[in-house]
């Protein structure tokens, strides 16, 4: 069962990828088609066609390996200069192919070019991939958050502890002669409904415990409901070493009150807007990550090679995250728990794709942005100065950086590939 539940949410994660990259592709095809710009290819995944189906004048179809897509845009460039051919011989085949491939795109369009359009469209086509990702996790940070809600400690105690270990023991459990702790030996019990501590009204796990942390060795006044009845309880704290979160979200270790009891957690739906504020945490740390990835690629390769733990909030690779996906749905958790963590990964997924492509650089579609605001900026300069309307700009000049950006996403992405399969990220913290 458990194989079979792995294998379901690496499964769920693949399909998830594939919807991603498609709505993103989406998101260029419906602007360039509104825009009258012809559009012979929608593909998901690369390498061999699965399956393709003629619709108008586009194709649609997949490719065996959905690590990606892409949608073949008539005129993406201007038509290759005699001169311009000359100098692509000096490349790759690649490029000649795709510089031919772009001159086939334009004889077939006609004027039907992305490039001959107003800067302001190009952009919005280049632009609407990584849009159609922000909104796709939005939704699903909505799911998440609205809708399954976020699990927090109530009020309601869970479990009491009967004694009190120290910190630093080994033992897991309580002996004869161990201390009672004082929850037990003021008589709380699971079911209890804390309301008051120390005659102050408390609606949360994090607000009587805040009193309690503040009280050590002093008689605090606990009221609780139990079975409908208001029941009036004192506890003396003791001072103990204990784990908590402050109200900063920062994990704390000190010498705190501490009473002995757990509290029963739920699931609370949060307002609607919390999915974009997710979204736009996930944005600042995504974009984190991408500036200081030279670093982070160099720690996670020392790691692989030491076989150090790897950093859990580090880069990993589409193999990482679909390993990741199988580990949680194999989880012994509630089943609504494990669909959670996954639908929070596919959000997280979308806002990585969205961020890494509006990288300023080719191919990437911020650098198609870039190429569309420079040659919108010379037009206006132009226009302004009364000259003559410039050519369009060419991008093949950056075919180089082109090709070297490529060259550095296939390391970057072998290096995680890699320390997916050899050092995969432990997110239970097992040994």
């Amino acid at each position: 069962m458990t194989a079979l539940a792995f294998a379901i949410g690496v499964l769920v994660m693949i399909v998830g990828l594939a919807v991603s990259i498609a709505i993103h592709e989406m998101g260029h095809i419906l602007p360039a088609k509104a825009f009258g710009v012809r559009v012979g290819q929608y593909m998901i995944g690369f390498g061999p066609t699965l399956w393709s189906k003629q619709m108008g004048e586009t194709e649609y179809g997949f490719k065996a390996l959905p690590l990606g897509g892409f949608i073949s845009i008539a005129g993406m460039y201007p038509p290759s200069s005699e001169s311009a051919a000359q100098k692509s011989r000096i490349w790759s085949t690649l490029v000649q192919e795709a510089r031919a491939a772009n001159d086939e795109t334009i004889e077939e369009a006609g004027d039907r070019t992305l490039y001959k359009q107003a800067t302001w469209k190009r952009v919005v086509v280049m632009l609407g991939g990584p849009f159609m990702n922000l909104v796709l996790a939005v939704v699903l940070f909505s799911v998440l958050f609205s809708g399954i809600g976020v699990p927090q400690s109530t009020t309601t105690v869970e479990s009491v502890s009967e004694c009190v270990l120290p910190a630093d023991s080994a033992q897991t459990s309580c002996e004869d002669g161990d201390p009672a702790s004082p929850a037990a030996a003021a008589g709380l019990q699971p079911g209890d409904d804390i309301v008051s501590v120390d005659g102050t009204p408390v609606t949360t796990f994090a607000e009587a415990s805040a009193i309690i942390r503040d009280r050590p060795g002093q008689g605090t006044a606990v009221d609780v409901l139990r079975d409908g009845q208001s029941v009036s309880l004192r506890v003396t704290p003791v001072l103990a070493t204990n784990t908590y979160v402050n109200d900063a979200g920062e994990q704390i270790t000190d010498e705190v009150g501490f009473v002995g009891f757990s509290p029963t957690t739920e699931r609370v739906r949060e307002p609607l807007w919390t999915g974009a504020e997710a979204a736009g945490d996930n944005i600042a740390a995504v974009s984190q990550i991408i500036v200081q990835l030279p670093v982070l690629l160099y720690d996670t390769a020392v790691d692989m090679f030491t076989g150090q733990d790897r950093d859990p909030n580090g880069p990993i690779s589409v193999i990482g995250v679909g390993r990741i996906a199988g580990e949680v749905a194999s989880y012994e958790a509630p089943i609504i728990d494990r669909i959670a963590v996954i639908i929070n990964l596919l959000a997280s997924l979308n806002i990585a794709l969205m961020v890494f492509n509006l990288i300023p650089l080719l191919p990437l579609d911020g650098g198609h942005v870039v190429v569309a605001l420079w040659d919108g900026i010379k037009r206006l300069f132009a226009k302004l100065t009364g000259r003559p309307a410039p050519k369009p700009a060419d991008a093949t000049r950056l075919v180089p950086l082109t090709l070297v950006v490529v060259v550095i996403m296939i390391g970057m992405a072998a290096i995680l590939f890699a320390a997916d399969i050899v050092n995969p990220v432990d997110i239970f913290g097992g040994p």
